[in-house]
């Protein structure tokens, strides 16, 4: 574990999910530690950066979700720094965080990925409801465009409701996401290295996978092993590995799908820095992989380059 050397481990920061990475940061700290690694806890919220060298760092374990954490600026000032750092490139991160981009992507690539529009703030006018509802023919889901952990989203199914999940979005990100509702089973593939773990199906009471069945909720299931047949488990590892890497994701992630009643898989978003408290959806497929928590961190760690 000497070989790490003195190991800053990044997390907190600024962005609506900071509360989050707060978690985060603390329970991989902790699993460092007890694997014997040199790891030292800094909030980035207010830290100067280049203060990492000056204090003698040798890497960075990035646990930053969202904004400032998640989207490629922390990755470039790190690089600019010189400093090894765990997870997606520049280019990964910036564009797997956005959304839009992303199933722009996928789409030109032949993935599946359910239809959607994206609507501009400052364009959008209320009168558009009624022929977004149309396009969509049923209920839509609307995002803002660079935000993460189901914050700003809404499942909007007539006018009304519509334009306001559209102004509640917006509040968030000047670019919202429309996709089409996806009446099925959410599933959700961890990514190591370029090996998918074992996929995770998700259960819950609310009408989809929110904030609050994420992090507030008691009664939300996480079922690993999921019950998929060997071969439906391999295709959707497949691709999983596939929807990582034509973002340029790499080193650790996750990705999230849908599969809906006939069948069909549609991918929803890449994690590039996803939850990592012990009881986070990564650790818990790496658990049913027969990875420790602190085996798991380790092996994030050692792709730090």
């Amino acid at each position: 574990m000497t070989s790490f050397g003195k190991v800053a481990v990044l997390f907190g920061g600024h962005a609506a999910e900071r509360e989050v990475s707060l978690r985060s940061g603390a329970a991989v700290l902790a699993g460092l530690q007890r694997a014997g690694v040199d790891a030292h806890g800094i909030d980035t919220q207010g830290y100067p950066l280049a203060q990492l060298t000056a204090d003698g760092f040798d890497r960075a374990f990035i646990v930053v979700h969202g904004r400032g954490g998640e989207d490629g600026a922390l990755q470039g000032a790190l690089e600019y720094l010189g400093l090894p750092y765990t997870g997606s490139r520049v280019l990964g991160a910036a564009l797997a965080m956005d959304k839009i981009r992303t199933k722009q992507v996928w789409k030109t690539l032949g993935l599946p990925t359910a239809e959607f529009s994206v609507v501009h703030k400052g364009q959008f006018k209320a009168e558009d409801a009624s022929a977004l509802l149309a396009k969509f023919a049923g209920p839509i889901f609307v995002k803002p465009a660079n935000e993460g952990s189901s914050i700003g989203m809404t499942k909007a199914t007539d006018g009304p409701t519509l334009i306001a999940a559209i102004e509640e979005a917006f509040k968030f990100d000047a670019e919202v996401l429309l996709e089409r509702f996806i009446d099925g089973d959410e599933y959700t593939v961890s990514i190591l290295g370029e090996t998918a773990l074992p996929a995770i199906r998700l259960r819950t009471t609310h009408d989809f996978y929110d904030y609050s069945a994420k992090y507030q909720s008691g009664d939300t299931e996480y079922l690993c092993p999921c019950g998929l047949s060997d071969a439906d488990e391999q295709a959707l590892g497949d691709l999983s590995v596939a929807a990582f890497k034509a973002v340029a994701a790499s080193g650790w992630g996750r990705v999230d799908l849908m599969r809906d009643k006939t069948g069909q898989w549609w991918l929803l978003e890449v994690n590039t820095v996803p939850g990592m408290t012990e009881t986070s959806l990564v650790p818990k497929a790496a658990k049913v992989a027969g990875l420790s928590f602190e085996q798991l961190v380790v092996a994030v760690l050692e792709q730090a380059y």
